[in-house]
């Protein structure tokens, strides 16, 4: 018991800071090497935030423990829209475009709802896996298509000025975060899988609230990074595209990874229709003056909690 907690725990925080610099590091490699920013900041940034959820839930597929890996995902968007979201709002009222409300808004809770269908019959089959993945091309040419501009702004912290940076120690910062971040998946899968077993948890549980807080770290860290320095819109963007990212690209490589079946109904109804439910409440949220205010986010981490113990 012992091990497999620091094994989790470990895992846990060497993801969050070796995803951290994966990114930081791809970014300017692509950057310094005169890469379109619009495709650094949807692609590179987007991904990066959520390779954590991509990992460890491709690994769990690919050792027949997809409880965990459809758990990892539906739990981080669970949490990523209640508890991150929340967290966000408390610390400062969150103002949201009205763009993203009509467009980003509308898609990750589009995304929840696919996703909830999909998993009704127990699991990802291959071929609803390579719809999912069909689906995030759809979505990346549409948001692509709609915003010609550079989304990489001044809140995106230490991006810019690739001048400053030499491509030798960023292709080593990329390099060592992604072997990091393999490796914090391996030990928080290996000690959650361990402590699953001997605390007599469910796996889908553990995936669904541990394994799926841990990976969501890595946005954690953006939002309370950017609510200091109150850009609350990359708050708002950064979550929702995991969201996206999560329910499309990582069930889609899930999906194509195992076809192992789900007999937890926590897993394949009550928490992909709870994700669904924190989609919509956060998208109200949204559309009240365009502003998630403190009482809100109060009341989305309260919800985190209540929902927490149905997934048991």
């Amino acid at each position: 018991m012992f091990l497999a907690l620091i094994a989790l725990f470990g895992g846990i925080g060497l993801l969050a800071v070796a995803a951290d610099q994966f990114v930081l590091g791809a970014a300017r490699v692509a950057l310094i090497k005169r890469v379109r920013p619009l495709v650094v900041g949807v692609l590179i940034v987007g991904f990066g935030t959520s390779l954590p959820e991509l990992l460890v839930s491709t690994l769990a597929a690919a050792g027949d423990q997809a409880e965990i890996a459809i758990g990892n995902i539906v739990g981080s968007n669970l949490a990523n829209l209640s508890l991150l979201l929340g967290v966000g709002a408390v610390m400062v009222p969150l103002v949201v475009d009205s763009r993203t409300v009509r467009q980003e808004a509308t898609l990750t809770l589009g995304s929840a709802i696919v996703f909830a269908g999909i998993v009704q019959g127990g699991g990802i089959a291959p071929f609803e896996g390579g719809l999912l993945l069909a689906l995030m091309i759809g979505v990346l040419y549409l948001v692509t298509r709609r915003s010609p501009g550079d989304p990489l702004g001044p809140e995106t912290v230490e991006l810019t000025e690739p001048a400053a940076h030499t491509l030798g120690v960023e292709s080593l910062r990329t390099v060592l975060g992604l072997a990091g971040t393999v490796g914090g998946a391996q030990a928080l899968l290996w000690g959650a899988i361990d402590l699953a077993e001997r605390a007599g948890l469910s796996s889908g549980f553990v995936g669904a609230t541990i394994v799926a807080v841990g990976t969501s770290l890595p946005e954690l860290v953006t939002v309370i990074q950017s609510a200091r320095r109150g850009e609350t819109e990359l708050i708002v963007g950064n979550l929702l595209g995991s969201n996206l990212f999560n329910s499309f690209v990582v069930g889609g490589v899930v999906g194509l990874s195992s076809a192992a079946s789900i007999d937890d109904r926590g897993l394949t109804v009550v928490a992909p229709i709870a994700a669904v439910a924190v989609s919509l409440a956060a998208l109200a949220a949204m559309r009240t003056a365009h502003t998630v205010t403190r009482r809100e986010g109060v009341l989305l981490i309260l919800a985190y909690a209540a929902i927490v113990p149905f997934l048991a």
